[in-house]
């Protein structure tokens, strides 16, 4: 009997042994599928397959649609009182009268914020990559105020032209009169409306990952599944990147709002990590939202705000310029057009719109127009690959299940 027993136990271990291979395999060679699927998915571009992408990105754009359309008729009632206000705010706008003036300040002032928040949502949500909107808008705005400050000696630019063009006062100013606070302040709207549109930027990964820990799926979100592989690794972690990134989860899970402020007050490129730990580890909206919205608006806007201004300072200005002219050999020759360039914003910042003044054109500002144009065609291009992959992703998910009931 004892012998018995000991080959049932044996033939019990062997039953378990195949079962858990059965299953390392099963796992292996579904993870071996799914890097498959996800390579298959990033050749779907424009540059490799221009129909195939299209058609895609079309298919994507008719589903979102329709998503959106019926998650709007659920909430009709919602829809329908967003009507109803529009419909006054209409009214209000067009009906004559001594209201006017107040209606075309807040029309003035919405659009103008609208602006900066939708900028700022498009650096940090990117839809599959970042435009770099602080460096392409809101870095060469500061950076203009600040140059026609220290040039007018002060900031009461007439509006309009203002902000659309930037010219002196008439009134003039004793030299030396600007500061650096009325600079501040002059660009703080625009620029803490961007640092509150990066914020709202940093909220789908939160719910991505709140979702899947709430529902128990595990998206196909390759930095969601970086972010598990970090958590099972924590322990042998080694290289520096895997320990920054384990400091940014340890900091936010432990100490909580003030570690997401942290976070969120430096440039921190890790900061999507944070957002991720936060919606796994179910950390209320509002404590994530809150301490990401004062981080980005208020605190890590007015470091990088104060930096464009001492850099873009008259100063400093004159000093970069004459460090360029230094360099042997080339020095003068790149000296020459930055001069130029400096001598036109002070030509334009001291005639009136109508004057008839001649608009040169710089081969800097130029480069600059063209760099923009280029960034945001390749954003476009970046959106158009990212729902083409979308639906991509839909298909294959789709086989997934068909082949499981099967």
């Amino acid at each position: 009997m004892a012998e018995n027993g000991t080959d049932c136990d044996q033939r019990r271990i062997g039953m378990i042994k195949e079962q858990h291979n059965g299953n390392f395999t099963d796992s292996s060679l579904l993870s071996e599928r799914k890097r498959k699927d996800r390579e298959e998915r990033l050749n779907i571009v424009l540059w490799r397959k221009p129909l195939v992408t299209l058609q895609y990105f079309f298919l994507e754009t008719l589903i979102n649609l329709k998503e959106w359309t019926i998650k709007l008729w659920h909430r009709r009632s919602i829809l329908v009182s967003f009507l109803l206000a529009l419909a006054v705010l209409t009214a209000t706008y067009y009906i004559e009268g001594t209201h006017q003036q107040y209606v075309r300040y807040m029309e003035k002032k919405f659009f103008w914020c609208a602006y900066w928040v939708g900028l700022g949502i498009l650096s940090s949500v990117g839809l599959g990559t970042g435009l770099h909107t602080f460096l392409l808008y809101l870095g060469p705005h500061i950076a203009s105020v600040t140059l026609a400050a220290y040039e007018c000696n002060s900031v009461n630019f007439p509006e309009p032209p203002y902000p659309d063009q930037i010219i002196c006062p008439d009134e003039e100013a004793t030299e030396g009169s600007i500061s650096l606070w009325a600079i501040i302040s002059k660009v703080r709207l625009e620029a803490c409306m961007w640092g509150a549109g990066t914020a709202i930027g940093e909220l789908p990964p939160y719910f991505m990952a709140r979702a899947a820990r709430l529902s128990g799926a595990e998206p196909d979100d390759e930095e969601y599944q970086e972010f598990e592989e970090m958590l099972e690794h924590a322990e042998t972690a080694q290289d520096f990147a895997s320990r920054a990134k384990l400091a940014v989860q340890n900091l936010v899970q432990k100490v909580g709002f003030f570690g997401i402020l942290a976070c969120a007050s430096i440039p921190n490129p890790l900061f999507d990590l944070a957002g991720i730990t936060c919606g796994h580890f179910l950390v209320p909206f509002w404590t994530f939202f809150g301490a990401t919205l004062i981080g980005k608006a208020v605190i890590k806007m007015h470091i990088q705000k104060l930096f464009v201004i001492i850099t873009f300072s008259k100063h400093i200005v004159e000093q970069m310029v004459s460090l360029i002219g230094a360099i042997p050999s080339i020095g003068p020759s790149l000296q020459k057009p930055f001069q130029e360039y400096l001598e036109a914003q002070r030509i334009k910042l001291h005639h009136k719109p109508d004057s008839g003044v001649p608009q040169g054109e710089n081969w800097l500002s130029w480069m600059f127009e063209k760099l923009v144009i280029v960034m945001v065609c390749y954003f476009i291009l970046s959106i158009i690959n990212s729902m083409a992959q979308s639906y991509a992703k839909r298909l294959q998910q789709k086989m997934y299940s068909e082949e499981k009931t099967k």
